[in-house]
């Protein structure tokens, strides 16, 4: 097993859904195969006004070939965590991935350009530390020390930690809670203690029990009420933003409280808005309308 890279594209050619699925060309399939029951980071590239970013760990599962399309094949994923903290391919002089940069300190074409490439196991932890810490960017907490260290050292806890459900819910809600600028989706209300800690929630569209990834196109942002009834299929959302709303259960109370053209309030940013997937499963299997 060994860990990667797979760089997606905001606007990708391929059959890509980071939370789920991984599309590519035979070429990569060797290096694919040798990711299966290990992580991978997901690397968004400039091409398309991307961001130059990690973004999102996974885990390989398994490689199956493309049913439809000859020589190409899937890369199926679980565990997918979205990094609260997207992080930068380089800081100041600094590659995350020290096989990019070349002994007289050029960037190295040949592997920034392939779209599936290894990873060593200490610096696949190094990006995760630095994705799921709020403050390590900002507070430019680079360990040059730690990258350093033997992956049996380091790369272990690593994924112990985001493995474990508080700190995803955590990040999860982290991501979730910025898109929607701690404002509940369906009522508008945006409720912020004098310690700036705040009501709104984060809630999983297909839920984790059920496969949902820890992803914020598979998230919503809700007062509790509101994440209440969606959960138990009260209120759902539909792929061009109404609110479904199973009348003979949704108190004419909670009603009042939602947006009065019925519509959810989505994130500006595209990519963060939920995916259509998503919505249609929670729509075909939870709500009750």
């Amino acid at each position: 097993m060994a860990k990667g890279i797979f760089i997606t594209k905001v606007n990708p050619a391929y059959d890509d859904l980071p939370e789920a699925q991984y599309h590519f060309p035979r070429m990569y399939r060797g290096q694919a195969q040798q990711m299966v029951g290990d992580w991978i980071i997901y690397y968004e590239p400039r091409r398309n006004n991307g961001r130059q970013v990690y973004f999102a760990t996974a885990r390989v599962d398994v490689i199956e070939p493309d049913p439809k399309m000859a020589e190409h094949y899937y890369a199926r994923v679980s565990e997918y965590l979205e990094f609260p903290n997207p992080v930068p391919f380089k800081m100041g002089e600094r590659y995350f991935e020290s096989g990019l940069r070349q002994p007289d300190g050029s960037i190295n074409a040949g592997l920034f350009q392939r779209a599936i490439h290894l990873l060593p196991d200490d610096e696949y932890a190094l990006i995760v530390q630095m994705g799921v810490r709020a403050d390590a960017l900002e507070m430019g907490d680079f360990d040059a020390d730690k990258a350093a260290e033997p992956a049996a050292d380091y790369g272990r806890p690593t994924i112990q930690a985001i493995t474990n459900r508080p700190l995803r819910d955590a990040a999860f809600q982290e991501v979730v809670r910025a898109a929607y600028d701690a404002t509940c989706a369906m009522t508008g209300l945006k409720l912020v203690n004098g310690g700036g800690r705040c009501e709104i929630e984060a809630a999983h569209i297909r839920p984790v029990k059920e496969h949902g990834p820890d992803s914020p196109r598979n998230g919503i942002a809700l007062s509790r009420t509101f994440h209440w009834m969606f959960d138990r299929g009260i209120v759902s959302a539909a792929a061009d933003g109404r609110i479904p709303v199973a009348k003979r259960l949704l108190p004419e109370a909670a009603r009042r409280m939602m947006n009065e053209d019925g519509y959810v309030r989505l994130p500006g940013t595209m990519l963060l808005r939920p995916h259509p997937q998503f919505l249609r499963y929670h729509r075909e299997h939870i709500f009750k309308g």
